[in-house]
């Protein structure tokens, strides 16, 4: 007969989001992780500390924060910054001149200002494809490509990839796989489980959840990887404040509950506008008509709070409709407690260039929506009355 396990069982995902990495200050017994507010530390002799010296290095703040984050990502480290674009300056200047990176076409428009008119100039090459289509992956690959760079879902289309098999095709050539795992969060999707190398997040949005911090972490399991990115952090120095990790892990306690909810009410959203005759297209990954509903049923443990459609009659009905609305609020950014809309074409990807966006099938009518954790009802009855 075989023994019982004498391993506890792991602790599910919002316990983790509340416990790991966060237990009371051993000196006070605070409950809640305190605010290191210090640039320094006293050293016993010269070279001798005990883990910190400087708070660009390293903060005990920010130590939780990579504790908490690399648990829910199942990874073995994780790196915070002070944004999003922090972490992916800091993961590609560990490439070099001549790299190569395979990126999904349809990607965040400061990811794509930030690939092509900052790290162009230094060398590094980018091919956009649709990662949508592993096949194009593959054609894509080159000798020189380092980085498979993918957002599964896809900002602001929501396109899903095949994480699992684009991590198959990035290692066949050499190359890591990057995931932006922005907009599902940790608790519906954690692509290192799915093969990926790199699960990179904008901790602004849901992680944080408040609108009220900016942040980025990078979580993963190679060790060599990380003690680069370590060593780049600290000489790049795009490091997060003690109070950003603090309200980031305050934000992290309700992740849980909040993906819950979010996801609760754009599955409504999605439904109501996927039946409105001024609806021309609805873009959400839990609908059954969507070309990557599939994969993100096997990828995902959820859909998240994110929801783009378009309007009949294009960027002057879509302007018409936002002007009528008042519980979602015209801004930029997504994932916290309130509901938001924008018109990428307009705000988050203005600085694609029309032609490529026209390309990459983000129409100028496209709007999108940040789906809040209001109640529901509230929300359908207000998108009622802006698409009239």
């Amino acid at each position: 007969m075989a023994r019982p396990s004498k391993k506890p069982h792991p602790l599910r995902f919002a316990t983790r989001a509340i416990h790991v990495g966060q237990e009371p200050d051993p000196l006070t017994g605070a409950v809640t992780v305190p605010i290191y507010q210090t640039s320094t530390y006293a050293q016993e002799a010269p070279g001798v500390h005990k883990g910190y010296d400087y708070s660009r290095s390293d903060n005990p703040t920010r130590t939780a924060l990579h504790k908490a984050v690399a648990s829910l990502e199942s990874a073995k480290h994780a790196l915070a910054f002070s944004s999003g674009l922090g972490a992916e300056t800091t993961l590609l200047l560990s490439l070099k001149s001549g790299d190569h990176i395979v990126s999904a076409r349809d990607v965040y428009g400061g990811t794509y200002r930030l690939f092509e008119r900052v790290f162009a100039n230094f060398g590094l090459t980018f091919t956009f494809v649709e990662t949508s289509d592993l096949k194009q992956i593959e054609r894509a690959v080159t000798k020189k490509t380092k980085m498979v760079w993918i957002e599964s879902p896809t900002n602001p289309l929501l396109k899903i990839t095949d994480i699992r098999g684009a991590s198959r095709i990035a290692h066949e050539a050499g190359a890591i796989c990057v995931v932006d795992n922005t907009f599902a969060s940790p608790y519906f999707q954690r692509p290192l489980e799915l093969g990926a190398d790199v699960s990179l997040h904008s901790t602004t949005k849901y992680i944080g959840g408040h609108a009220d911090v900016v942040g980025g972490v990078v979580a993963l399991n190679d060790d060599t990887l990380y003690e680069r990115l370590k060593f780049l952090q600290n000489a790049v120095g795009a490091t997060p404040g003690p109070f950003d990790c603090f309200l980031t892990l305050r934000g992290l306690k309700t992740l849980a509950q909040r993906m819950q909810a979010h996801e609760r009410n754009a599955m409504r959203v999605a439904v109501f506008l996927s039946t409105h005759p001024r609806v021309k297209r609805v873009y959400y990954p839990g609908l059954p008509g969507h070309p990557g509903q599939k994969t993100a049923a096997r990828q995902m443990d959820g859909y998240s709070g994110m929801v783009s459609f378009e309007v009949k009659g294009g960027i002057t009905e879509a302007k018409r409709a936002l002007s009528r609305l008042k519980l979602f609020k015209i801004a930029e950014s997504l994932g916290g407690v309130e509901s938001l809309v924008e018109l990428p074409a307009l705000m988050t990807h203005a600085s694609i260039p029309r032609a490529e966006r026209i390309k990459a099938g983000l129409d100028d009518g496209l709007i999108r929506l940040s789906v809040g954790i209001e109640d529901g009802d509230d929300l359908l009855a207000e998108l009622a009355r802006a698409l009239g």
